[in-house]
């Protein structure tokens, strides 16, 4: 085992997720995760956090129209945030552990490491994926990462401007300057590796890819939804109940 204290945060806000979804990552990663780390969860309401879970404010607004948003991901690179330092896995919390997570500390080390955003399979048919990160789950060094912070702070006008980068993940991907991709089969999508093709998901089950260590549920549905079974605007949408992914991300609300 390695004893080099590591890290993992992330973000909850308002009243979009329950705090059974940063108490659910907390479970998966104690599971999962076999070494030292701390916990951090950076939030407006640590009420109800499990024991175990350490908690950071959220940084006040760097002069964006709206806060807090998604570019609260820049900010946690500043030095000394939270008092974090060494390698660093920012985690959504919309996103299921399935299994060991060392290697994601492992993989690498020193380097940014971010997933190369997915596409659907028919926007990939005469040209390549972009290169994107989706920032579902990042590693940082924490300590080392103040220039991440700085190019958003220096050019948040051309951050936000759709017309220049497409999302806060487009961003983020530029800030980081030199980056690489996790490894594809670590971090899959519901949405683009589980969910059944139109029509098959409105009569299959979803199913686990293998060798998955982190399971993202981006957009729609979330976990619970897909457990019980969703119903997206259109058809294609639809997935059938996975019940399998109480295993990993336990209903209880805790």
């Amino acid at each position: 085992m390695n004893n080099q204290l590591v890290n993992v945060i992330c973000f909850k806000w308002g009243t979009r997720y329950g705090v059974h979804y940063v108490n659910n990552l907390y479970a998966g990663v104690k599971k999962h995760l076999h070494r030292p780390f701390r916990f951090v969860c950076v939030t407006d309401n640590p009420e109800g956090l499990a024991q175990g879970i350490e908690t950071a404010p959220i940084p006040e607004n760097p002069g964006l129209p709206a806060w807090p948003n998604v570019f609260l991901k820049m900010l946690i690179t500043a030095d000394g945030f939270a008092n974090l330092k060494g390698p660093t896995l920012f985690c959504d919390i919309d996103i299921a552990i399935i299994d060991d997570i060392d290697c994601f500390f492992d993989y690498m080390p020193g380097k940014n490491i971010i997933i190369h955003n997915w596409i659907e399979a028919r926007k990939q048919i005469f040209r390549k994926r972009p290169a994107i990160g989706n920032s579902s789950a990042f590693r940082f060094e924490a300590g080392k990462s103040q220039y991440i912070c700085d190019t958003f702070l220096r050019e948040k006008e051309r951050a936000i401007d759709r017309s220049i980068f497409c999302t806060e993940q487009a961003f983020l991907t530029y800030a980081m300057k030199e980056r690489t991709w996790w490894p594809e089969k670590w971090v899959r999508s519901f949405k683009r590796h589980s969910m059944r093709i139109f029509p098959f998901n409105l009569i299959l089950q979803p199913v686990l890819p293998k060798q998955t260590r982190i399971l993202v549920f981006h957009g729609k549905p979330d976990p619970d939804e897909a457990i019980q079974g969703y119903k997206g605007k259109r058809p294609h949408h639809h997935t059938c109940p996975a019940p399998w992914i109480t295993e990993y991300w336990p209903q209880e609300k805790f």
